[in-house]
């Protein structure tokens, strides 16, 4: 049986604005990831805030039709949690003012963590909270526009070493009136590599009193959650990577840190049987999610390798799962499995995902000569708010 924790933290519920949580835990956006098919799974395992995948305010204020779909929640969500990134301080109020009035969200969180290049090179995602001025006008006009919604921000802690921010930035956010602040402790340079710096959560729960501080990086299980709340004193963690083939981590997470009730009674015995059934549900909900059998079916591809690292999958079965192209072609080769197989330990732990390699982070022409936004940078803002990406 995979006992995931060898201690229970006290019952620790998150507050965030109005939301009262039963598990201090947050489901990290992941482009590609967390739509409504993967959110809807984790929430069967356990208890916390699902966050949909990054939406583009721009595309969102021009009803981009693959936005609008991004932004639907299933009638079960509650509540609904919906990211967007922006680079422009009227665009960003105008699609927090969207959500309100429409009452499409319960809660909207504000990306300044994305380290992707092509983000950062138009001086959005970690490389904007750099420049102060531009930040705070962003965060507090949309704080204003989320009126009784929670709003909050989540960032990194910089763009590099010598180009900190989220100490900045926190007591910025705070200022503005967000409800919580979230700190993935790398920089935009380092991306996914290395390992998490705990201690910048614990300076920035130091410098953030007010409303909670929550933690992000390096959480695979939910004894390394466990242990970063006690190390940097944050209020509730950011889990990203570590549920990539692995929803039932929010039932571990919510029992070792949420309230009585919050999660099954028993840790999961994660058989190989019990992992092919949590593949299929998957795979179920994204044929319904997309309304399309074929393309729910080519989506779960790239969750195969991550639902099955370390059990006695080949190659083959492996390759055939991830070319299968309806659910009953799924069914068949599952059934092939050896579904008694039992949790092989630790070949099925630690990182998922990829990790990259640090690497000098792409910004706008001039971005780090001064802090305040230059003429050339209002442009690359200007141009940046051109992407119809739509999430």
């Amino acid at each position: 049986m995979e006992r995931v924790t060898t201690a229970l933290a006290p019952a620790r519920p998150l507050r965030i604005g109005s939301i009262e949580l039963d598990a201090p835990v947050v489901l990290a956006p992941m482009a590609g990831i967390t739509n409504t098919a993967f959110r809807r799974l984790c929430r069967e395992y356990g208890a916390g805030l699902y966050v949909s995948e990054m939406i583009t305010t721009r595309a969102l204020v021009e009803r981009n039709a693959t936005t609008m779909r991004l932004i639907t929640h299933h009638e079960s969500e509650k509540p609904r949690s919906i990211q967007l990134y922006g680079v422009d301080p009227a665009t960003t109020e105008a699609a927090v003012r969207l959500l309100v009035e429409e009452d499409r969200a319960d809660h909207i969180d504000l990306n300044f963590g994305c380290p992707v290049p092509k983000v950062t090179r138009k001086g959005g995602g970690a490389a904007l909270p750099w420049k102060l001025g531009l930040f705070r006008d962003i965060v507090t006009r949309a704080a204003r526009a989320a009126g009784d919604i929670p709003l909050t921000v989540k960032m990194r802690k910089g763009i590099d070493a010598d180009h900190l921010t989220y100490l900045d930035a926190g007591r910025i956010a705070e200022d503005a009136g967000v409800a919580a602040v979230a700190l993935h402790a790398r920089t935009a340079s380092e991306f996914y590599s290395g390992e998490a710096d705990w201690s910048a959560i614990a300076q920035l729960k130091e410098a953030v009193t007010s409303v909670p501080v929550l933690g992000n990086g390096d959480i695979w299980s939910a004894d390394d959650a466990v242990r970063m709340m006690g190390e940097t004193g944050c209020d509730g963690v950011v889990v990203g990577r570590g549920c990539l083939g692995r929803p039932w981590l929010f039932g571990d997470l919510a029992r070792a840190l949420g309230s009585p009730g919050a999660a099954p009674a028993r840790p999961v015995d994660a058989t190989l049987g019990f992992v092919a059934r949590a593949f299929r549900r998957h795979a179920e909900l994204l044929v319904e999610f997309f309304e399309d059998e074929g393309r729910g079916c080519r989506d779960i591809r790239k969750h195969v390798a991550w639902y099955f690292k370390g059990y006695p999958v080949g190659g083959e079965l492996r390759a055939s799962l991830a070319t299968a192209s309806t659910l009953s072609e799924i069914d068949e080769l599952l059934a092939t499995l050896d579904l008694d197989a039992p949790y092989p330990g630790a070949a099925a732990e630690g990182q998922r995902g990829r990790a990259g390699t640090p690497k000098r982070p792409a910004l706008p022409d001039g971005w780090l000569n001064s802090r305040e936004l230059s003429a050339a940078a209002s442009t690359a803002i200007a141009e940046a708010e051109l992407d119809h990406s739509g999430g």
